[in-house]
């Protein structure tokens, strides 16, 4: 899992560091960088005026030395770091990171760095590691949103549509997302919202009877919205506390089919909209993001299949690119295999 992006940050925090290495070496030779010593001689009190006091020896004044070099410091110059920049923002392009994203985190990791001041000899690794850390984390922080306790707080049943183009994962997501919430104690319904797409119906009822979870369908070609709206209307006659709502996957240029997903969230008012598209995707799952998100302004993403991806570029740039957070992430075939997504445990996979 991330394995490519891994392997070029890690190159580029190398080569880097290496080049904030030879210029701190170049100011130092320049003269640039003149470290003093003070090594004040004082006489024992025991000793006599006319006794003459010994020169220290020649290891403290080499420690002292040391030391004073390393309290000086150099400053980064946006030139020692310009084409190493490039390079990154090729790095980034390559692991399928848009490329607003990638500029933007190059831009961020060179405010981080040019025109400051760091200490001679200072690991230059991790100079480079934090400022890459936190040029990333800008990116993928936006509209920070706390879905668990969304769903806590709300009135019960909370409803969640789940759009996205099709072949994606969306209905096996909704039932790795039943699972979940059962674990956490609460009771779900699923709607079979899809009732365009021939054996729809059939594939969610099957992860509603392994799961033991209440389906509420019509027949195939039925109404979306109508079907969403009874399973509502069964979850509150009902007390359940969570509504699963599965939708035909489209693309955005298929109008009817968007119109009719416009028709299911206008008619049902859903708490939630959550898109879903596989990492492996890329760009394109990117672009899709932006695109649906124009047409049905979701609340957050879930990535399916982020075992399979090596780049992680779309898990980089989708929060970025919609100004929605990701959600989730799909890493396996299993009812379990879903983790809720932190930023920092991204981080920490791409660093450690």
């Amino acid at each position: 899992m991330f394995d490519k992006l891994k392997e070029k940050l890690g190159g580029f925090k190398k080569v880097l560091g290496g080049a904030i290495e030879e210029k701190e070496q170049e100011a130092i030779k320049a003269g640039h960088v003149k470290p003093e010593v003070s090594i004040k001689k004082e006489a024992p009190e025991s000793a006599k005026p006319s006794e003459t006091v010994k020169a220290p020896e020649k290891a403290g004044i080499f420690d002292k030395l040391k030391a004073a070099v390393l309290e000086q410091e150099f400053i980064i110059e946006e030139k020692s770091v310009k084409d190493h920049l490039w390079e990154l923002e090729m790095a980034l392009l390559e692991s399928d990171v848009a490329l607003p994203v990638a500029e933007k985190i190059v831009e961020a990791v060179k405010a981080e760095l040019v025109g400051t001041r760091r200490k001679i000899g200072s690991d230059t690794g991790n100079i480079v590691e934090t400022a890459l850390r936190q040029a990333i984390l800008k990116v993928i922080s936006v509209d920070s949103f706390d879905f668990d306790g969304f769903v806590k707080k709300s009135n019960k049943p909370v409803s969640i549509v789940f759009v996205g183009v099709n072949g994606t994962g969306k209905t096996t997501t909704i039932a790795k997302m039943a699972e979940r919430f059962k674990e956490q104690g609460y009771s779900v319904v699923i709607a079979a919202g899809d009732t365009f797409r021939a054996g729809a119906i059939e594939q969610i009822e099957r992860h509603a009877d392994a799961l033991g979870i209440k389906l509420i369908k019509h027949q195939e070609g039925a109404d979306p919205a109508a079907v969403v709206y009874d399973a509502i209307q069964f979850a509150k006659a009902k007390h359940k506390d969570i509504v699963l709502a599965d939708t035909a996957g489209r693309m955005h240029t298929n109008i009817n089919l968007m119109d009719q997903l416009k028709k299911v969230c206008r008619v049902n008012d859903p708490d939630l909209i959550i898109f879903v598209d596989e990492a492996v995707a890329g760009n394109d799952a990117v672009e899709r993001a932006k695109l649906f998100n124009s047409a049905v302004a979701f609340n957050g993403s879930i990535l399916t299949k982020q075992d399979a991806d090596a780049k992680g570029g779309a898990a980089i740039s989708i929060a970025y690119t919609t100004g929605k957070p990701v959600l989730f992430l799909g890493v396996g075939q299993s009812y379990k295999d879903l983790i809720k997504f932190d930023p920092n445990w991204l981080l920490d996979r791409l660093f450690e």
